[in-house]
């Protein structure tokens, strides 16, 4: 089995959260992508402190797609530099796992 990832990205609109979320899907890039709505994100950006509300994407997906998932990310968002970061699942439930990589396109 692959290793899978969970990824976040953080978007300005719910309406640029759901085309990233299902273009992804769609293209079976991710397995799932969970939109949790207007969170506070503090930031710098420019030597200017924001204070925002985002969109955060919670992204399932295997390793080996993380290239692909950023390329497709960056088409879609709106941002100059969005942030798209991996995280490897070290561990979790077999089938979950299997069936993010059954989800997910084949690389091999």
């Amino acid at each position: 089995m692959e290793s899978c990832v969970v990824c976040f990205v953080t978007v300005d609109t719910r309406e640029n959260a759901e085309i990233i979320a299902f273009s992804l899907v769609q293209e079976k890039i991710a397995a799932c992508v969970n939109i949790i709505s207007q969170i506070r994100s503090i930031y710098t950006w420019k030597n200017k402190i924001f204070d925002e509300n985002e969109f955060l994407l919670i992204i399932k997906t295997k390793y080996s797609l993380f290239e692909t998932l950023k390329n497709r990310v960056r088409q879609a968002h709106p941002y100059e530099t969005p942030e798209i970061i991996c995280i490897k699942i070290l561990d979790g439930l077999p089938e979950y796992l299997n069936w993010i990589n059954d989800s997910t396109q084949n690389m091999s």
